[in-house]
């Protein structure tokens, strides 16, 4: 590798569907958009799962849209180094397209948030950690479940608390300027 993979401001390591190990990589032109495939290539001996994920608007990211990388650049940037590339069936709640390269062990996954949302078939709710309950990562809304849970709401309250705020969420987040006047609060207080 050319440099040392560190460099990248947001990666995260987790465990997938298949328990192979995730990396999440938040891409930035002119930071680190140079090292993709470097990350790509640490599939090929390796059973993990690279994430690639778009530059987002979040409080605290200086956020800048001349940063943002679409996904259509890297994935070009990946079939010119990786031509085996091939798209896999993802499953309708996937926020990830998923992609496996001919005699890799692991896997390459681009979340498109910013240029190709996903929010038709997005499943992910969130509990925070001062337990307020998100239905969208993007949207401002939340619904405190601590307080009625403190004030000792049964199972089935908690069920409509939860049901309403599932059948307020959008079919599509707000396209990625509007996104970026949007007060939310930082990732790192929402998870990913």
């Amino acid at each position: 590798m050319r440099r040392s993979l560190s460099k990248f401001p947001a990666w995260r390591f987790g465990f997938g569907q298949s328990n192979s190990l995730l990396v999440n990589c938040v891409v930035m032109r002119g930071f680190n958009d140079d090292e993709i495939c470097d990350f790509v290539d640490l599939t090929r001996e390796k059973p993990i799962n690279v994430r690639f994920i778009e530059f987002m608007p979040f409080d605290g990211n200086v956020w800048n849209v001349k940063k943002l990388v679409p996904y259509s650049e890297m994935m070009d940037a990946v079939i010119k180094h990786f031509p085996s590339i091939k798209r896999l069936q993802d499953h309708p709640t996937d926020t990830a397209k998923n992609f496996a390269i001919d005699g890799h062990q692991g896997r390459v996954s681009f979340i498109t948030s910013m240029t190709e949302h996903f929010c038709a078939g997005c499943n992910r709710l969130r509990i925070l950690a001062d337990g307020n309950f998100k239905v969208c990562l993007f949207g401002p809304s939340e619904v405190s479940l601590r307080d009625p849970l403190r004030d000792g709401a049964e199972d089935d309250e908690l069920r409509e608390i939860i049901s309403a705020a599932v059948k307020r969420k959008k079919a599509s987040h707000a396209g990625m300027f509007d996104l970026a006047k949007t007060a939310n609060r930082p990732m790192i207080h929402i998870g990913g």
